[in-house]
């Protein structure tokens, strides 16, 4: 049977992907990044060019607005560790060897010494890579900013490109996808960065009050944490309630526990997100976990954006599937 044109060029474009994906493959995760992005902020771009705005301007606006929301979380996290990094190293050193949980006759010796020296080096290793890593992350961020821009304006002709490599009768597939794939990437984005700015705004002052020190880095490690499904900033909360208990200050583990774990791990989720939760990846924790896991561990920090995606895909292609044998047997 003879191939078609079309066959033959979809071969071609696979082909050339694939070879694309192998030679690419150190900034291939500054694409994917940059491409979601970019889909994500189509909307916000034709708003844009609603108001009589060139294209390249609007794209330049959406682009640098885009590119300050990504710069400046991550710029004010580095400044706050590295100014604080040897505070933190002092505080990790200056951890009890060995600490008693004591619950009425019951007591338990847990030897920690060994976990301090391997935090101590991992947090210098950490530094040290950081600060080489700098001229790279440099050059990714500009690919990206300049991906994010070309794909903003070219959005259209990309969109017309991929639906005329599908049948006609399959562009409903395609378009459940795509809006499958777009509430994902707004669940994974705007939900999560909202209530990562909630949990810092609400956790500051949360543990001033509470007296610890550097309250503004530990709020901001808070919000970060909330990319972590599941556990979340339920973590920072309780590493501290057991430095509490190390020193032998239950009611201070207690106090943190309750307070911090209430209106910081608890409260910004149930905040913010039944307001933003109009459009929503309609996916369950639980398969949001393992595809944040299953991508992370797979692919590097990309998948933290990429594992979600495709199980969310996976469970709409899943859907379709069932209402298409629901009408063959109607």
């Amino acid at each position: 049977m003879p191939y078609t044109r079309r066959t033959v060029l979809l071969a071609l474009f696979a082909a050339l992907a694939a070879l694309a994906a192998l030679l690419l493959s150190d900034v291939l995760g500054t694409v994917v990044f940059a491409t979601t992005v970019a889909y994500l902020l189509v909307p916000a771009y034709r708003r844009v060019r609603e108001r009589d705005v060139p294209a390249w301007w609007a794209a330049a606006a959406t682009t640098s607005a885009a590119a300050l929301g990504v710069l400046v979380p991550i710029a004010a996290f580095t400044y706050l560790l590295y100014i604080r990094s040897s505070g933190v190293l002092a505080f990790v050193q200056s951890l009890p060897s060995r600490f008693v949980l004591q619950l009425g006759t019951f007591s338990y010796t847990v030897d920690v010494s060994t976990l301090t020296t391997a935090l101590t080096g991992t947090l210098r290793t950490l530094a040290v890579t950081a600060v080489s890593a700098l001229p790279v992350l440099g050059v990714k961020f500009t690919l990206f900013a300049i991906l994010v821009f070309a794909l903003l304006i070219a959005h259209e002709e990309a969109e017309a490109a991929v639906l005329a490599a599908v049948p006609l009768r399959y562009h409903d597939i395609v378009q459940a996808l795509a809006e499958r794939a777009r509430d994902t990437l707004y669940a994974i984005y705007v939900l999560q960065a909202a209530t990562a700015l909630a949990t810092f705004v609400v956790a500051a002052p949360v543990f001033w009050i509470l007296g610890y020190p550097y309250p503004v880095t530990i709020a901001l490690l808070c919000g970060v944490l909330q990319f972590l499904p599941i556990v979340g900033p339920s973590v920072v909360v309780g590493a501290l309630a057991l430095y509490q208990l190390s020193v032998g200050n239950v009611p201070a583990a207690v106090l943190v526990l309750v307070v911090a774990g209430f209106l910081v791990a608890w409260l910004p989720d149930p905040l913010v997100r039944p307001r933003l939760s109009r459009r929503t990846a309609r996916l369950p924790g639980s398969l949001y976990f393992i595809g944040f896991t299953g991508g992370l561990l797979t692919v590097g920090v990309i998948g933290i954006i990429a594992g979600p995606l495709v199980v969310a895909l996976l469970v709409e292609a899943i859907t379709l599937l069932a209402e298409e044998e629901r009408k063959t047997r109607a």
